[in-house]
C-alpha cells in the first residue's frame, strides 16, 4: 500500500513529528511504501475560495501543491500529522487540507484510508474532542476509510512524549496496516 504522511507541524523535531516516525517506522515493516510531506514547511498558499478548479482543478494558484496533488492521489491512504494548536490541526496542515478543494472528486472517488496522528501537551479527558470531530468529518466528507488515531495526550516535549505509551501506539497503528 502507498501511504503519504502529510506532517503539518513547524516543529520538525516535536512530538507529533516522533509519533509520526514510529508509525511510519511500523508500516514500513508491514510493507508499505511511506513517503512523507512536510506540509508545514513546504510553499502552500490558502485557497482563495474563487472556484476557478470548479472543485477538480487544476487549481489557479502554482505552489508546492502542484508536486503534492499527484503524490496524494498515487496513495492509497493518507495520515494526517499534527499537533494540537487551540484544539484543532495546525494552520500550516489546514491549509493543505483547505486546498483538497481543487481535488475533492477525485479524492472521493479512490475511497482512500485514513488515519490521524496527534500530540498534545494538554491531557484533559475533552483535550481532542474538536480535533476528532474535525477528522470524523473529513472522514466522512471525503468517503475515507478510518484505519485509527494515535492521540498523544500530555505530549507536549519530545520528552514528555518519548516516556508516554503513545510512540508505541503510533508503532503499532503502522504495523497493523
Amino acid at each position: 500500500m502507498k501511504i503519504i504522511v502529510l506532517e503539518g507541524s513547524p516543529n520538525i523535531h516535536g512530538s507529533s513529528n516522533m509519533l509520526a516516525d514510529e508509525f511510519i517506522r511500523g508500516a514500513k515493516e508491514a510493507g508499505h511504501e511511506v513517503t512523507v510531506i512536510d506540509a508545514a514547511h513546504a510553499d502552500i498558499h490558502p485557497c482563495t475560495g474563487c472556484v476557478n478548479c470548479g472543485y477538480e482543478g487544476p487549481c489557479s494558484q502554482h505552489d508546492d501543491v502542484d508536486k503534492i496533488r499527484p503524490q496524494i492521489l498515487a496513495a492509497d491512504m493518507i495520515v494526517f500529522v499534527t499537533p494540537l494548536y487551540y484544539y484543532g490541526m495546525s494552520a500550516q496542515l489546514k491549509i493543505m487540507v483547505d486546498r483538497f478543494c481543487a481535488f475533492n472528486g477525485s479524492i472521493q472517488r479512490k475511497r482512500m484510508k485514513s488515519a490521524l496522528i496527534s500530540a498534545a501537551w494538554n491531557s484533559d479527558s475533552w483535550t481532542f474532542e474538536t480535533l476528532e470531530a474535525h477528522y470524523k468529518t473529513l472522514v466522512r466528507y471525503l468517503n475515507f476509510n478510518d484505519m485509527g488515531t494515535v492521540l498523544g495526550k500530555g505530549c507536549g516535549t519530545p520528552s514528555m512524549t518519548g516516556r508516554s505509551k503513545y510512540l508505541q501506539m503510533a508503532y503499532e497503528l503502522g504495523k497493523k496496516l
